[in-house]
């Protein structure tokens, strides 16, 4: 569960990750969706233009952590550039893929 926001033709979505139990935060995902075109290669340089503002801005302040854009290669799940939810499903895959990747690097 998270919180969205509007922002102009920008949705915004973000939630904290936790293992199911505790306290701890391991992270937070941001979901960034650019409302008025549905073409994933349409829509990529506007949604990197988005995230690098963030970014920057994210910077100027002393935040701990760091920011990881993971785009997964879509083609490889037969998914087609028109966005739909398989899309959100691969994404949210691979960002938890790549947490637990991390976390056990920590742990070893």
């Amino acid at each position: 569960m998270g919180t969205q926001y509007q922002l102009g033709d920008f949705q915004v979505r973000v939630g904290k990750v936790a293992p199911s139990h505790a306290e701890t935060m391991r992270g937070i995902v941001m979901e960034v969706e650019y409302l008025p075109i549905s073409s994933v290669d349409k829509s990529r340089h506007i949604l990197e233009d988005f995230v690098e503002i963030w970014k920057d801005t994210l910077s100027k302040r002393s935040l701990p952590g760091q920011f990881l854009h993971i785009e997964p290669n879509f083609g490889e799940y037969g998914l087609a550039d028109q966005y739909t939810c398989q899309h959100t499903a691969v994404q949210y895959a691979t960002v938890m893929a790549q947490l637990i990747a991390s976390t056990q690097v920590v742990r070893n």
